[in-house]
């Protein structure tokens, strides 16, 4: 059944951006329930699954069928825009039993026998959830969110520089066609919604590369938040940017040349370096000859420093993919 949130000016006015690494690996359990969904994401399931043999995954399976309704305690909405996993866990752990307990009973899966065990103890529950989200996250996904890392703050990047230009209506129009905004009133296409309007706290909007190509939102007693499917997915398992090419490469250097050409879209100096499969030391070098060339320039964004490319940036890039 589809949603509609009502955003007043002040909701408008307090739509903010973040990604989530707990949310990531909430949706990978569903890519690997049915990995048929998502091909695309099929080198990651070839290289995890036997990994999985050290874990028992069967209540996290059961909390987070392939379809329909999932617990929202273990993906609370992002409260910073950059969280790491370790403040995710631990805001999973301090989940209250009586919510938890609420969420679980919910969930219409297909062991129903290890639902009444987790409701049998919520609070026991609650933290061999936690325990087994860690042991997974450190055996099959730690290794890999570097590079999903890159590719969410890349959407977010170019979502945020959207929003400032072209205001909300641009914004929704671009997201997804499952999002529909009037000026008033937000409308998400999505199955499984029980969540009722917006509460006064604004919206967090989350891209992600393992719940694509569907939406999902979260609302009360959460903030609101609408998770969309992230751009450039196709991409996510590519061994990294394109070679540099040749003329390119020998006018400034292979390591600095792929550097230039990957900001086609402005990035950090650590998602820089996930995708490089560079130290971000050797990145940071690269980029301060890059700026001091004029080919470059860093711009703080919180606690962040996102680089993009200069005009004169983007005219060496074009030529040199021309050769």
């Amino acid at each position: 059944m589809p949603i509609t949130w009502v955003l007043r000016p002040e909701d408008v006015a307090r739509i903010r951006f973040a990604f989530s690494p707990m949310w990531e690996l909430a949706a990978s359990l569903r890519t690997l329930q049915d990995p048929a969904r998502q091909s695309l994401h099929l080198p990651w399931v070839k290289c995890v699954r036997p990994r999985l043999e050290r874990l028992d995954m069967s209540e996290l399976f059961a909390l987070v069928p392939r379809t329909g309704y999932m617990v929202d305690f273990i993906t609370p909405p992002p409260d910073t825009p950059l969280p790491d996993f370790a403040q995710e866990l631990d805001r999973v752990r301090r989940t209250p039993p009586e919510r938890a307990a609420e969420e679980a009973a919910k969930v219409r899966g297909t062991d129903p026998a290890m639902i009444e065990r987790f409701l049998a103890d919520p609070a026991a529950g609650v933290a061999r959830v936690a325990d087994t989200l860690l042991a997974y996250w450190e055996t099959c996904f730690a290794e890999f969110w570097p590079r999903v890392y890159g590719l969410l703050e890349r959407d977010v990047l170019r979502r945020s520089r959207q929003l400032a230009q072209g205001g909300a209506r641009e914004l929704f129009a671009a997201l997804d066609p499952a999002v529909a905004w009037t000026g008033e009133r937000l409308n998400v296409d999505r199955p499984y919604c029980e969540h009722g309007a917006l509460h006064g706290d604004g919206l967090v909007l989350v891209p992600s590369a393992f719940y694509w190509p569907s939406v999902a939102v979260i609302s009360a007693p959460y903030q609101s938040t609408l998770v969309y499917p992230v751009l450039g997915v196709a991409t996510l398992w590519e061994q990294g940017p394109p070679p540099a090419p040749g003329a390119l490469a020998a006018l400034i250097g292979r390591s600095r040349a792929r550097i230039l050409l990957a900001l086609a879209e402005p990035s950090t100096t650590s998602a820089l370096a996930g995708r490089m499969s560079l130290t971000a030391g050797a990145v940071s070098q690269h980029l301060g000859v890059l700026s001091d060339g004029g080919l470059t320039v860093g711009m703080r964004v919180g606690k962040q420093v996102v680089y993009r490319r200069t005009p004169a940036g983007d005219a060496l890039a074009s030529a040199g993919t021309l050769k």
